[in-house]
């Protein structure tokens, strides 16, 4: 019986009995073992002064590559129904670079753990990248030629794959601020980067359905855009950043086309590509963390979540005031995961498959974390809610199963279920490892 946030016995909602538990984690995060792959633009951006606020890389990270055994025996005590786990492109395009993850599908079957990968989570070779990356066509193509080589080695074994994770991120960050790998401040020059990986995300579709593989989806971020008043320069503001954060990459995988105003900036034959990018999914991933408060400019640039946003942007993201936050100063809304939900519903009917929420977690200090066990029990409450009220929602995924490398806020954020000590590589379940056992375990007496 799962205890609530202040220590009592009031147990989580039953969940469907074939709903799937899972714990996510990313290649580059953890893996370490940098010697056995070709370099990323990732190792390359972590390689300049002042790029990770710590000045650290991901050289050795978590050592997975060296103790996934360790953290499998994790997972199997966990009592997680799956691992979300992404696949490493400049791995698999070094010599044997996919014997790593025969092992690791092996060693999660043998654990009755179902492997569930994700084909790009941000670390594209850097030999892509210097051919011009996310701005040519060729690397959605590229992606495709990739995705049916994974598909081939380890589609038997396999039955559940995402394309690609958080696009508008890699986008945003990567390419129009820099603020993350490969560093590009592009602003709004960098939409190319997005209409690439979504043709890559429809390409890596078609090439995994002629693989045999038919249980695929996308792992998007999402969450509701709340104008900071309701004053009309406030309220487009909030609009605009909705469009561009949300339906920018929702619209053209689930309606098959741009929001307004947007298809005519996309480079090639965007009604042509959209056939592609809307090509049908099993099921529509959902990375949730937190509402957005947004207004119009202020002026001046704008520290949000750990980045710099430029005053020229057109949209300011304001404090929402009123509720706890987490170590990153990310508020803890679990109401607004109901409210996103039905909202998809809402906007994309018939159109939108089943959903999974294939990120869902906190950054905090501490083994003893009893504010990541409140944060969790209430967005699984908010998730029931959302099911309550007709939502098709197939799974949940905590990020993070380790602390691990968190991009360029180097080791200083822990989003884990299970401590690692960086010097020794010790991993030490939390409470809230045991918390979420407890809850699975009720699940399923």
């Amino acid at each position: 019986m799962a205890t609530d946030a202040r220590g009592g016995t009031n147990p989580i909602p039953q969940f469907p009995a074939d709903f799937l538990w899972g714990v996510s984690t990313s290649a580059h995060q953890i893996e370490g073992a940098a010697d056995q792959r070709e370099p990323s633009v990732w190792d390359a951006f972590t390689a300049e002064p002042g790029r990770v606020k710590d000045n650290t890389t991901a050289t050795v990270a978590c050592d997975h590559y060296h103790r996934y055994p360790e953290d499998v025996a994790l997972l199997r005590d966990l009592g997680v129904g799956a691992y979300r786990f992404s696949i490493s492109w400049p791995r698999v395009q070094s010599s044997g670079g996919l014997d790593f993850y025969d092992r690791l599908v092996d060693e999660l079957s043998a654990a009755g753990v179902r492997p569930v990968p994700t084909l790009f989570h941000w670390d594209l070779p850097l030999s892509v990248e210097t051919e011009g990356g996310w701005l040519r066509r060729e690397t959605a193509e590229r992606f495709a030629e990739y995705a049916a080589l994974v598909a081939e080695r380890l589609g038997d074994r396999v039955s559940k794959w995402i394309t690609l994770n958080e696009p508008a991120e890699h986008t945003l960050l990567g390419h129009a601020l820099g603020t993350h790998a490969p560093g590009k401040q592009l602003m709004f020059d960098a939409l190319p980067v997005a209409h690439h990986q979504l043709l890559a995300h429809g390409l890596a579709v078609r090439a995994l359905r002629a693989a045999g593989v038919t249980d695929i989806g996308i792992a998007n971020s999402h969450g509701p855009t709340w104008p900071a008043t309701d004053e009309e320069a406030d309220v487009e503001a909030a609009g605009f950043y909705d469009v561009l954060l949300n339906r920018l990459f929702a619209d053209p995988i689930l309606l098959g086309q741009y929001p307004e105003g947007l298809g005519e900036l996309m480079p090639g034959d965007v009604e042509a590509d959209l056939k592609v990018i809307a090509e049908p999914l099993d099921w529509y991933g959902i990375n949730y963390y937190a509402p957005t408060s947004v207004g119009a400019p202020q002026g001046a640039d704008i520290e949000f979540g750990g980045f710099t946003l430029p005053a020229e942007l057109p949209f300011s993201v304001r404090e929402i005031e009123g509720h706890p936050v987490t170590d990153f100063g990310w508020p803890v809304i679990p109401e607004a995961l109901t409210e996103l939900l039905t909202s998809f519903r809402d906007r994309y009917g018939d159109r939108l498959p089943p959903i999974v929420i294939t990120e869902n977690g906190c950054s905090y200090e501490g083994i003893d974390d009893q504010k990541r066990i409140a944060f969790l029990d209430g967005h699984l409450r908010a998730l029931h809610r959302a099911l309550e009220a007709g939502v098709d929602v197939r799974g949940y995924f905590v990020w993070s199963l380790l602390d691990n490398f968190e991009w360029a806020e180097g080791y200083a954020r822990r989003f884990g279920l299970v401590h690692v000590d960086y010097e020794t590589l010790k991993r030490t379940p939390k409470a809230s490892y045991g918390w979420l056992r407890d809850v699975l375990r009720a699940q399923h007496p």
